[in-house]
């Protein structure tokens, strides 16, 4: 039996992705992996400026859409601006996310809100507004952002960890109601890489040492090792792998 080019799996020429968090960090370095692999990417965040600088330097595959995904009434409307750019995407990859950092004692009812609806409502209300563009293709990929905080418990990280403990459970039940009509869904852990977010731990050398020590690999995680991870859960590669968290911590959670 011949087998093809195992490269043609990842290839998304003519392929629409939408990319939430895509004006910094790894929402930026996911949408510029698949613009690498041929798709073209709508990017969605708060900050125009920033989008417009990575929008600029992208290229004419990539637009973008100026929207908080935190205030759960804008999502809509955001689902619309993204479909109108390029066309229904059929990749969506949830990468925004926002981490207050504040002890159990001090949450407030607005910063629990907040956390809650950005890292866990508006990827599952973006999705289900995209979803049927998906469905009428009969393919699609939905990728969430988990979190070593899914699994762990961290200081300050209560509310965080919660919806990222969610995120895991909603990508299984994102599966188990779209995968039958060709939409996977999976999500990625990413374990301490050096972004806006996680600008507090790489502040302190000792902290970041320790953090390195503490996966198998011996080291933190640096922007392109999420490259693979995203491609093959975004592609045709991945076409028979649903419901799963990939944590790319370098083995952080295995020890």
């Amino acid at each position: 039996m011949s087998v093809p080019s195992p490269f043609a799996l990842f290839d998304l020429s003519g392929r629409t992705a939408c990319v939430t968090g895509a004006s910094a960090g790894l929402g930026r370095r996911a949408a510029d992996v698949l613009l690498a692999a041929g798709a073209k990417v709508v990017g969605v965040a708060r900050r125009g400026d920033a989008l417009d600088d990575w929008a600029g330097q992208a290229g004419e595959a990539a637009g973008f859409v100026v929207g908080d995904l935190a205030q759960r009434d804008q999502v809509a409307g955001i689902a619309e601006r993204v479909s109108a750019a390029f066309g229904p995407p059929d990749i969506l990859v949830n990468a925004a996310g926002i981490n207050t950092r504040e002890p159990a004692d001090e949450i407030t009812p607005e910063g629990w809100d907040v956390t809650l609806n950005l890292n866990l409502a508006a990827p599952f209300f973006l999705a289900q507004a995209l979803v049927p563009g998906m469905r009428k293709a009969g393919w699609g990929r939905i990728l969430n952002f988990a979190s070593l905080q899914s699994y762990r418990a961290f200081p300050g990280g209560l509310s965080y960890g919660a919806t990222k403990g969610g995120v895991v459970q909603m990508t299984r039940a994102m599966a188990q109601a779209w995968s039958a009509e060709g939409i996977t869904a999976n999500a990625i852990g990413p374990g301490f890489f050096r972004t806006e977010l996680t600008a507090a731990v790489f502040a302190d050398p000792e902290r970041a040492a320790r953090n390195a020590a503490a996966t198998c690999i011996g080291r933190n995680g640096e922007p392109s090792d999420i490259d693979g991870p995203v491609l093959f859960l975004c592609s045709d590669a991945g076409g028979y792998v649903t419901g799963q968290t990939l944590m790319v911590d370098g083995g952080f959670t295995a020890k």
